[in-house]
């Protein structure tokens, strides 16, 4: 049959793809976390991919995630009061849509958090915008960074501390 495989199939070998974590961002999650912030990570990305990274920079509860996809409903695109009810649960969300992650931000300020948001993509405009803190990266999208507040000119979040404090010394 036409497009059939000919002969017997052989291992040839294998393609590993490893995400390339910061040497800072383990201690820049343990900064924020010493401060009282809650960390949440909502990602596009695959929810186990997410997980993995999460909890290797020691994001609180990251063993527990959630694929966004299952937070929709067949005539809605999410849920706003499953997205409410998984926010206040869990911190990591995988398979995130840009609407989605807006209504994440929503949640955490209609349950009475302060919501800072980082991204880098088109794909956080959304919530970039939605988001009481935004922050975006350099080498981001023009959108991600027309919409943000604050843009990080080195591209890493490990500045955040220094901003922070720079922060309180003004206020």
């Amino acid at each position: 049959a036409d497009g059939a495989i000919v002969g017997a199939p052989a291992l040839l070998g294998f393609v590993c793809i490893h995400d390339q974590i910061r040497a800072t961002a383990a201690q820049t999650i343990g900064y924020f976390k010493d401060q009282g912030v809650t960390v949440n990570v909502i990602s596009g990305d695959d929810p186990r991919t997410v997980a993995g990274i999460a909890a290797q920079v020691g994001v609180d509860g990251a063993d527990e995630y959630v694929d966004a996809t299952t937070l929709e409903t067949p005539t809605t695109l999410a849920d706003d009061a499953a997205i409410a009810e998984a926010i206040e649960r869990y911190s990591v969300f995988g398979r995130v849509k840009p609407e989605q992650k807006k209504q994440f931000v929503i949640a955490l300020q209609e349950q009475g958090h302060v919501v800072a948001m980082t991204g880098d993509g088109v794909n956080d405009t959304l919530a970039l915008k939605q988001a009481d803190c935004s922050v975006a990266m350099a080498a981001g999208s023009d959108a991600a960074r027309n919409v943000a507040q604050l843009v990080l000119v080195d591209n890493d979040f490990a500045s955040m501390p220094k901003v922070v404090a720079e922060g309180r010394r003004s206020i």
